[in-house]
């Protein structure tokens, strides 16, 4: 992914995310740390464009990630990777790709009720899958953002994904076709997505089995 690097101007990073950078790149290696470099300056550089753009960006940035099983990478069945686990270990499987996006588009101030995380059912895998939801408007059929189709689509169109439920930061659903779904409650249910954002809050990082930098 180095024509990224090359890609994105060289913008003075502040020193909460140099700490964070070199804190990431002492756990993981140099190539990590370049990473999380061009994550930081690609929101930079997207911070003042429209949020079509801003999805764009994201989605292409980290769809460039290797996809790797959970138990292949961090060794547990179901692992939820923070984005600098993900940055740090350069894959991941698709709740780790959608946790980052996510991630980053709230940080780039798009609001937490146009996003939701959604696990679905792929139906030509035959296996469960999550990706992100973006509602322009509560009324509007969401689009989406996922590493199995590289182009950000309606909901409508993805007659290959089957909605099961879905989370944001503060509510969770159960899905209804392609549309907005039932409320079924706090996300503090999912206790995983607790863990997660304690974990990030507190820049935990956990090491993955394999190292995807060594040739």
């Amino acid at each position: 992914m180095t024509w990224l690097l090359l890609a994105l101007p060289l913008n003075a990073l502040n020193e909460q995310d140099q700490a964070v950078i070199d804190r990431v790149t002492a756990f993981y290696g140099e190539r990590a740390g370049k990473r999380m470099i061009a994550w930081r300056q690609l929101l930079t550089s997207v911070s003042h464009q429209q949020e079509w753009q801003k999805l764009e960006q994201v989605n292409r940035f980290f769809n460039q990630f290797s996809f790797l099983n959970d138990i292949e990478i961090w060794g547990e069945n179901d692992y939820w990777a923070t984005p600098f686990e993900f940055l740090g270990a350069a894959g991941g499987d698709c709740e780790d790709f959608t946790i980052a996006k996510y991630f980053s588009l709230r940080e780039l101030g798009v609001d937490d009720q146009k996003l939701r995380l959604v696990y679905v059912k792929s139906l030509k895998l035959n296996q469960f899958h999550m990706v992100l939801a973006y509602y322009a408007s509560p009324s509007e059929v969401p689009v989406l953002l996922d590493n199995l189709d590289p182009d950000i689509k309606p909901a409508t169109e993805r007659r290959d994904l089957l909605p099961v439920y879905s989370f944001n930061g503060s509510q969770l659903w159960l899905m209804k076709q392609q549309g907005q779904g039932q409320l079924a409650g706090k996300s503090s249910r999912l206790k995983r997505w607790i863990n997660l954002r304690e974990r990030f809050d507190a820049q935990k990082l956990a090491r993955p089995l394999i190292n995807l930098d060594q040739p």
